[in-house]
């Protein structure tokens, strides 16, 4: 998928699925919750066991775009593009793994803190910049970086919830990723999957009043 691609993807859906965890079995369970409640972007960590069967597992079904986070180095580029994941992203901004996205044209999202890091991984390519981690006003962070460069594309992933995600998007932000706002470790445990699934509607709530308020949805 290249750069142009999956902006076009955020643009529509807005909001990324992020998940971290300990259990392939579980992680499975618990994505598949989300995805029930409307979920169409999905990433999964390259720390959970068995990522790359999960990335090719949900890359086999229609109208789920699956990603791969946490990547830091070249050889995980190779295995989670590999394994069928769309778009990559990592914590931090390495011109290196970058260049191998470019070269896989598959959408990178490297993580940046400063609007200097912004900036760079605008020019380096990147198909939207992830704000990570997430400052303390994520919403005032997003609209004061955007007043003199309204052209990036920023995806804040970290402190996002039902509560802010509107107003982050309405600051300008181009997409939220839910991590820990929606997957609580202790219900992902113990299979609660309902009780992920009422979170993940009530998240994509938050996103759907923006795009449904007037407000900037394209």
């Amino acid at each position: 998928m290249s750069p142009e691609q999956f902006l076009e993807a955020v643009l529509r859906h807005r909001a990324i699925a992020i998940f971290r965890g300990q259990h392939q079995g579980r992680a499975a369970a618990a994505m598949d919750a989300a995805v029930a409640a409307g979920f169409r972007m999905v990433e999964f960590t390259v720390s959970t066991p068995g990522v790359y069967e999960l990335i090719a597992e949900f890359a086999r079904r229609p109208g789920i775009l699956v990603g791969a986070g946490t990547v830091l180095d070249l050889e995980t580029v190779e295995a989670a593009v590999g394994a069928g994941a769309k778009f990559l992203v990592s914590p931090v901004l390495d011109p290196k793994i970058m260049a191998a996205a470019r070269d896989l044209d598959v959408a990178i999202l490297p993580g940046c803190f400063t609007p200097t890091e912004l900036l760079q991984a605008y020019r380096g390519g990147a198909a939207c910049q992830k704000l990570f981690p997430g400052p303390a006003d994520i919403a005032g962070f997003v609209r004061a970086v955007l007043g003199p460069m309204p052209f990036l594309r920023i995806i804040p992933t970290n402190g996002v919830n039902h509560e802010n995600a509107a107003d982050v998007l309405a600051a300008g932000a181009t997409g939220v990723g839910f991590t820990t706002s929606l997957f609580d470790l202790h219900e992902v445990e113990h299979r609660q999957v309902d009780k992920i699934s009422e979170r993940a509607r009530l998240l994509l709530a938050g996103v759907k009043h923006f795009t449904t308020s007037g407000r900037r949805t394209s």
